[in-house]
């Protein structure tokens, strides 16, 4: 058990997803360029020099629609991408409830799907459509045992994303309890930096982190509005917000994080510009961002 992180993290650095100690990986959701699809935006982003990209289910359905399996991954080793996660967004995976079965059968062919095209990594929002309780809390932990176990089965990580308006995980320190509590080496924390910092989470909970447990953080920016009325709007480049990503970055590197850092924006001059000078942007302001926190 002592040396399970250490196992881990000599898998993603044969693999190319860690960066060197203290460092991090820029890389880019393709939620944030999602309106030119699966092909189109992983082109532009190479185009700018994008190395690490993180795909999405949806984006995926629709080239499937007209194309192969193989044909997604080869547009991701021929553009010379390393795709560091991937999005399979489901109600009720991480909580026992009606639509459980079906987002189970999903999720199986989900992990097929991402560990053909070489991914290591997939997560899921903590999202559902019903009252949660404390005897669903309860049953989480058996819940996050059973989605390690089919992402066993694929060699894939499996990540929890908290919501800041989930009903059931929205905060980190939530999060963190379920995952240790359900005890599963294949199922680990991630942090989205909006969902942290325009939520229920104080700074001081990411102290809570252990040394090398996160696996996979999103990021972006936040402006300066009131969080009760913040919305995906809110989220912005790093460095264009007032949010404190400096000191989350500098805090995360304590906490031996070296994985991606990845861009998840919904505005729409970025959603539906073109993916090229959408990147190019990302990853000018993005960088300057991680070398004042000395992460690049």
């Amino acid at each position: 058990m002592l040396m399970a992180p250490f196992a881990i993290s000599l898998a993603e650095t044969l693999m190319g997803q860690t960066a060197a100690s203290g460092k991090m990986l820029l890389s880019i959701h393709q939620n944030t360029s999602r309106a030119a699809g699966y092909r189109k935006s992983l082109e532009g982003w190479a185009k700018a020099g994008i190395k690490y990209v993180e795909l999405t289910d949806v984006l995926l359905d629709e080239f499937l629609k007209t194309d192969s399996l193989a044909a997604a991954k080869s547009v991701v080793t021929d553009l010379g991408l390393t795709p560091v996660s991937a999005a399979a967004v489901s109600p009720d995976i991480w909580i026992p409830g009606p639509a459980r079965a079906a987002s189970l059968e999903t999720w199986k062919r989900r992990c097929e799907q991402f560990s053909t095209i070489g991914l290591q990594k997939i997560y899921c929002p903590s999202v559902t459509n019903r009252k949660v309780t404390p005897e669903d809390f309860k049953a989480t932990p058996d819940c996050i045992r059973e989605i390690g176990e089919i992402s066993k089965q694929f060699n894939l990580t499996a990540m929890i994303e908290f919501t800041r308006v989930s009903t059931h995980l929205a905060t980190l320190s939530s999060s963190l309890k379920m995952i240790r509590e359900g005890a599963h080496p294949n199922v680990r924390p991630m942090l989205d930096f909006f969902h942290f910092w325009s939520g229920m989470s104080k700074f001081e909970d990411l102290d809570m982190i252990r040394p090398g447990e996160l696996a996979h953080a999103h990021f972006q920016d936040i402006l300066d509005t009131p969080r009760e009325l913040i919305d995906n709007n809110g989220r912005v480049i790093p460095g264009d917000g007032n949010a404190p990503v400096v000191a989350i970055l500098k805090k995360l590197a304590e906490k031996e994080y070296r994985g991606a850092l990845s861009v998840e924006l919904f505005l729409m001059e970025l959603v539906e510009g073109d993916p090229f000078d959408v990147a190019s942007r990302i990853k000018q302001k993005c960088e300057r961002v991680m070398r004042q926190a000395n992460v690049l």
